[in-house]
């Protein structure tokens, strides 16, 4: 059991450092900063290396909502819920703290947003507190129902990855206007600690909406499957070449 925690935190904290990094020190850097596309692509391949480095130990979800949505689909059971919210949240707030500490080693640094996720005046765009709900329950949605297909013991073996890092760079290049994009409420909470009180005051939304959108995701999922999905014990596997039977 330890192992599976153990890589919920790795995998997370790989997530924060990686793609709010991308964020925070290269989005804007003057001469060769990599935008808004450069964030969407880093947030992808986050998952996407992760899911092959520790997919295998924990079923790779980095996220608290992908951890309710594979709940909700039949393929967690309910005791490994909370271990799991607290290893992402944790591996979250140390990316988040590495990750400051190394910004902050820049003159004049000031740590503004953070990377954070915001709605009305915190948002990127402005958008209402409305439409960023709305932008986080269909975004994660459809991110959870990505993910539970691409994992299904009747899809292509070996690919969950690529398909899963690809949907979640699709995801951060429509949504980063609106909410700078959370899908997962463990990466808003880590660095809304450092941007301060304004932020850590929205950190509802983007715990409320990404869990109500990944809740439907499973129960959609169990509606969709043509046949019973097995029950997989302890967690939803990623379906990876030579991943090892945990019992």
């Amino acid at each position: 059991m330890p192992r599976k925690f153990a890589a919920e935190f790795i995998g997370t904290f790989w997530l924060v450092l990686g793609g709010c990094g991308s964020a925070v020190l290269a989005a804007a850097f003057p001469a060769f900063g990599i935008g808004f596309a450069g964030v969407a692509l880093a947030f992808g391949l986050t998952v996407l290396t992760m899911i092959y480095a520790v997919g295998h130990i924990s079923g790779g979800h980095f996220n608290p909502a992908v951890t309710i949505g594979v709940w909700a689909s039949g393929r967690l059971p309910a005791s490994d819920i909370v271990p799991y919210w607290v290893a992402q949240v944790l591996g979250a707030i140390l990316a988040s703290a590495i990750l400051y500490a190394i910004a902050d080693g820049k003159p004049g640094f000031t740590a503004g947003g953070f990377a954070s996720d915001g709605y009305g005046a915190l948002s990127p765009g402005h958008y209402s507190l409305l439409a960023c709900a709305l932008c986080e329950i269909v975004m994660t949605f459809f991110f959870v129902t990505v993910i539970l297909g691409a994992t299904s013991p009747r899809a292509p073996a070996g690919f969950a990855g690529l398909a899963i890092g690809l949907s979640l760079t699709l995801i951060h290049l429509v949504s980063i206007p609106v909410t700078n994009t959370s899908v997962n409420p463990a990466r808003s909470t880590g660095p809304a600690l450092f941007a301060g009180t304004p932020w850590i005051a929205q950190l509802w939304l983007f715990w409320l909406a990404p869990i109500a959108g990944a809740l439907i995701a499973g129960w959609v999922a169990r509606l969709l499957q043509a046949q019973p999905e097995p029950e997989l014990q302890d967690t939803a596997a990623i379906s990876l070449p030579g991943a090892p039977t945990l019992s």
